[in-house]
């Protein structure tokens, strides 16, 4: 009985470990509000992705936000700069993903930036994004920053509003069971 009590014990320890990080797909949308004024600030730092994962290619997957990524684009007031989606694991331990969008030169990019989300009731989300002009020589010369953080609701889309640039985000679980749909009928 002694024996069963301690293992009881053991598995009640160990268990919400093993379930703590679960798996999410995550897709972003980066854009440019075009009827607000451009705000320009320093240089993006050489050291943009530092204490960030790289994104893997066998983690992206394919976006799912399409449509309103068209009709973003169909309007004069918006400019989608980034369109990326991919799965990572979540937990209570911030996660930190460097994401970047053209050719790079001497480290930089066209779109840099990085997403760090930690999982609890909402799902924790820092975002720091730079959009920067590259001239021919590689160099830096000018930039527009997105610097933003919020609690966000996971399964559905969220707008982050930082001015003249926005992110929408969705976090899905790939793990959780899909919720019921609503009785259409309430059973007498």
């Amino acid at each position: 009985m002694r024996l069963l009590c301690s293992l009881t014990l053991l598995l009640a320890l160990v268990a919400p470990m093993a379930f703590a990080d679960d798996l999410y797909q995550v897709e972003l949308i980066l854009v440019r509000q075009n009827a607000e004024p451009q705000i320009l600030s320093h240089a993006a730092p050489e050291d943009w992705a530092a204490g960030a994962q790289h994104l893997a290619a066998d983690n992206q997957r394919s976006p799912s936000l399409g449509g309103i990524v068209e009709k973003l684009g169909a309007s004069a007031d918006y400019s989608v700069l980034l369109h990326k989606a991919w799965q990572q694991t979540l937990s209570e331990n911030p996660v930190k993903v460097a994401l970047s969008d053209g050719a790079e030169q001497f480290g930089q990019y066209p779109i840099e930036g990085t997403l760090s989300l930690k999982l609890g009731r909402f799902t924790d989300v820092e975002a720091d994004f730079w959009i920067n002009q590259i001239d021919s020589n590689g160099l830096v010369t000018r930039s527009e920053h997105l610097k933003q953080q919020s609690h966000t609701k996971n399964g559905q889309l969220n707008y982050l509003d930082n001015g003249h640039l926005a992110l929408l985000i969705k976090i899905t679980s790939l793990t959780a069971p899909a919720p019921r749909p609503a009785p259409t009928e309430i059973p007498d």
